[in-house]
C-alpha cells in the first residue's frame, strides 16, 4: 500500500512513521489523537487513533495527517469517535515533526539535546521527554537510524565507502568507521558489495506451521522465514543478500531444522548459533523475548517495562517486527495489552498455532539460550549498534 497523503522525503522515513501510526491504531493510543487520522478503504470512513470501533485489517488502512486530506480523498468522519471534533496537531506532535525535520536537514551536526533545544527554542529535557513519549525512541536513536539509512543508500548506489561515510555524516575517524561496520553487520566495503564474497546455505522444510526457509552463514543462522510458496521464500532470501553466493544445502542444515521443529512443537531443544546484528535496544527486547517461558505470553508494554523503557511499547513492537529469525527469537509470545493475539509478520494463524502448540507442553526447567556471550540469561551474538 502506498499512502501519498503522508509522503516523506524518502521511503525509510515514511515506513518509520507508518509503523508508528499503525501501532497507535492497534493499541487505540489516545496520545496520538490529533497527530494523524486513519481511514478504512473498505468502509469509506476515517477515524481518530483511539476509535473504539473494531480494528480494521492493516491492508485496508491509509493514514492522513490532516482530516481535510482524508475528506478530500472521499472519506467520511466516523460517527463513533467523531474525528472532526478534535483539535488538529497539538504542540507535542508539532515539536516531534520539527525535531525530525531538523535532524534530516542537518546530517552533519550532532543530534545532541542541547543543539536541538537551542535550534527549536525548547528545553533539552522537555524535548527529550516529548519526543520519546510520542515515538518510543530518543532523538539520538532517530538520528542514528537516519544516518545508517543514508549510508546504506550511498553504498547501494555504488558510491565509494569514503564518500558514503562523509555524506551520511559519519566523519573520517576509524572509531566511526568501526561503528558503521557494527550497524551494518559487516564492513561498509563488504556491504557495498551486497553480500559479495559471503556464502549462505539455505534449506526449505515443512513444519507444523507451514514451509520454513532457514539460511545460515558459517557463523550461524541468519534468517528464518515462513511462507506458503517456495519461490517467494527463495526470492526474499536473494533480495536480502543479492550478491552473496546462495547454495541450497538441505543435508548440511538438517540438524538445525530438527531443532526448530522441536521448538515449534513446544519441546525442549538444543542451542542454536545465530549470526544476526541488532541495535542495543533491539538486543534488550530480543533478550526479553527469549526469557518468556514456553506456554506464556507478555504484552508489548510489559516487555517495555522489563527492559527499563515503560513508555516504549511502540518501539518494542517495531523491534519484534524486525526480528530476522522467527521462532528462534520468540516474538510470537508478545500480545496486546487487552490479551488480543495481535499481529505477526508471518500471519496471525501461524501465531495462534505456535501459541497453541507451546501451551500443550509443560515449561521445562531453565531457559533455552542461544549461543553468544557468556551471560547466564538468554544470549544473542555480541555485535550490536549503539
Amino acid at each position: 500500500m502506498v499512502d501519498t497523503e503522508i509522503a516523506m522525503p524518502n521511503r525509510e522515513e515514511g515506513e518509520f512513521w507508518r509503523a508508528s501510526y499503525w501501532d497507535a491504531v492497534a493499541t487505540r493510543d489516545r496520545d496520538m489523537d490529533g497527530v494523524f487520522f486513519y481511514a478504512v478503504m473498505s468502509t469509506g470512513i476515517y477515524c481518530r487513533p483511539s476509535c473504539p470501533s473494531k480494528r480494521p485489517r492493516r491492508e485496508n488502512v491509509v493514514f492522513f495527517r490532516a482530516r481535510e486530506a482524508a475528506e478530500g480523498a472521499g472519506f467520511r468522519p466516523c460517527k463513533r469517535c467523531k474525528p472532526e471534533s478534535i483539535n488538529q496537531r497539538d504542540a507535542s506532535s508539532q515539536l516531534v515533526e520539527k525535531v525530525c525535520r531538523y535532524i534530516d536537514t542537518h546530517p552533519d551536526e550532532p543530534a545532541t539535546l542541547e543543539t536541538l533545544g537551542r535550534a527549536l527554542g525548547v528545553s533539552p529535557f522537555y524535548l527529550q521527554r516529548t519526543f520519546k513519549a510520542l515515538t518510543g525512541i530518543t532523538p539520538r536513536a532517530y538520528a542514528d537510524s537516519r544516518r545508517l539509512n543514508s549510508l546504506k543508500a550511498g553504498l547501494r548506489e555504488g558510491r565509494s565507502v569514503t564518500r558514503s561515510l562523509y555524506d551520511a555524516g559519519y566523519g573520517s575517524s576509524s572509531r566511526l568507521y568501526e561503528r558503521a561496520s557494527s550497524q551494518l553487520g559487516m564492513t561498509p566495503a563488504r556491504y557495498r558489495k551486497q553480500g559479495s564474497g559471503v556464502t549462505i546455505h539455505y534449506t526449505i522444510a515443512a513444519t507444523p506451521i507451514g514451509r520454513m526457509l532457514l539460511a545460515a552463514t558459517d557463523r550461524g543462522i541468519c534468517l528464518i522465514h515462513f511462507g506458503d510458496a517456495i519461490a517467494t521464500l527463495e526470492q526474499e532470501l536473494r533480495i536480502e543478500y543479492p550478491k552473496a553466493e546462495i547454495i541450497r544445502a538441505d543435508r548440511k542444515l538438517g540438524e538445525h531444522v530438527k531443532t526448530l521443529r522441536a521448538i515449534i512443537q513446544g519441546e525442549h531443544a538444543a542451542e542454536l548459533p545465530l549470526d544476526i546484528q541488532a541495535t542495543a535496544f533491539q538486543r534488550r527486547v530480543w533478550q526479553a523475548l527469549q526469557a518468556i517461558p514456553r506456554g506464556a505470553t507478555k504484552s508489548y508494554s510489559k516487555i517495555a517495562a522489563d527492559i527499563g523503557h515503560p513508555k516504549a511499547a511502540r518501539a518494542v513492537a517495531r523491534a519484534c517486527a524486525a526480528n530476522p529469525v522467527a521462532v528462534a527469537i520468540p516474538c510470537h509470545r508478545v500480545v496486546r495489552e487487552d490479551g488480543d493475539t495481535g499481529g505477526y509478520r508471518w500471519g496471525l494463524e501461524r501465531k495462534k498455532k505456535l501459541l497453541a502448540l507451546e501451551g500443550q507442553t509443560p515449561v521445562a526447567r531453565g531457559s533455552r539460550t542461544l549461543r553468544g556471550t557468556s551471560e547466564a540469561k538468554p544470549k544473542l551474538p555480541a555485535t550490536v549498534t549503539n
